[in-house]
């Protein structure tokens, strides 16, 4: 047999890879002799991913709604596999943070501009007809939305704004996670009653909530901010790319959401005005009401007064 010095020198590299893990590096190569070759639909699993769209009508317009939901959650997922990039990076530097901090932006970018295909692709009449059966379920009950918000801010940032003023850091995970804004959303609060809609996201996700609070407590997107030198913290580029970040996840991806919600809820005069999960939604989307704000300190007073105004 005749090898190359390079085909030799990825033997060897290939050879110290399973020694590392106490392998056989022969089984290994063995292996690859009754392997297939990788093809484009086995390596992105187009069959299954196609297949995870079911209808709960014959209305074709749901299919639309189900299928950009789902390209939404897609894009979360990227979106917080970024943010992970940033937590666990030990001695980040201002560069790589900038960068990572730019493609999480551009994908927010995109799921705003993407807005068009809700507002502008579905027939009223159908989206009216088919909503009724998805009650009481809500996008509201989207786990990896929340779990981007606990890892780009402080939980302090996310607390109801009647209830800021009564904690801080120190305040423990469980009386945060029951004055957070979204609880807003699904509680009584004149009798503290719960409702159905935010009884089962609970139920299904606080655990997990928890522990992501806990876990980026001291790693959010903030926190590894705060923790770079002083002049990085001055890096115009950086700060520009947070200020962007907050700016579109919390006024403009927002406001999208909501005046696509009232065209069909609303305006077009056929609806009852309420939100399928039963929540007071026009106020617990606007960003005028709840405020969410991410980084605080890098917005002036007069921008932090007029959020959500414009």
């Amino acid at each position: 047999m005749n090898l190359t010095d390079n085909s030799e020198s990825i033997l060897n590299e290939i050879d110290l890879k399973f020694q590392a893990i106490n392998q056989k590096t022969d089984v290994q190569l063995e292996g690859l002799l009754w392997s297939k070759p990788i093809t484009y639909w086995d390596y992105i699993q187009t069959d299954a991913l196609l297949n995870l769209q079911i209808q709960r009508t014959t209305l074709p317009d749901e299919m639309v709604f189900i299928m950009y939901h789902q390209v939404n959650e897609l894009i979360f997922k990227m979106i917080l596999w970024e943010i992970d990039q940033i937590a666990d990076t030990e001695n980040i530097q201002v560069g790589f943070f900038s960068e990572r901090l730019s493609r999480i932006t551009r994908y927010f970018d995109m799921l705003t501009n993407s807005f068009s295909i809700m507002e502008k692709g579905m027939e009223v009449d159908q989206y009216m007809k088919f909503r009724n059966t998805l009650t009481p379920a809500s996008g509201f009950q989207s786990a990896q939305y929340r779990m981007i918000e606990f890892a780009s801010t402080d939980v302090i940032n996310l607390t109801d704004h009647r209830y800021k003023a009564d904690f801080d850091s120190n305040t423990d995970l469980e009386t945060s996670f029951e004055h957070l804004y979204w609880q807003a959303a699904g509680k009584d609060y004149q009798t503290g009653k719960k409702s159905y809609l935010l009884n089962e996201f609970e139920k299904k996700y606080k655990d997990q909530f928890l522990r992501q609070m806990s876990t980026f407590k001291t790693k959010n997107i903030w926190q590894k901010f705060t923790q770079l030198p002083a002049e990085d913290q001055q890096n115009e580029s950086l700060i520009t790319a947070m200020r962007h970040y907050d700016k579109t996840v919390n006024i403009t991806w927002v406001m999208q959401h909501l005046n696509t919600a009232r065209k069909y809820i609303l305006e077009s005069g056929k609806g009852n005005g309420e939100a399928t999960g039963g929540s007071d939604w026009q106020k617990y989307m606007h960003p005028k009401y709840q405020r969410r704000i991410f980084f605080p300190k890098l917005w002036t007073e007069e921008e932090l007064s007029n959020w959500g105004n414009e």
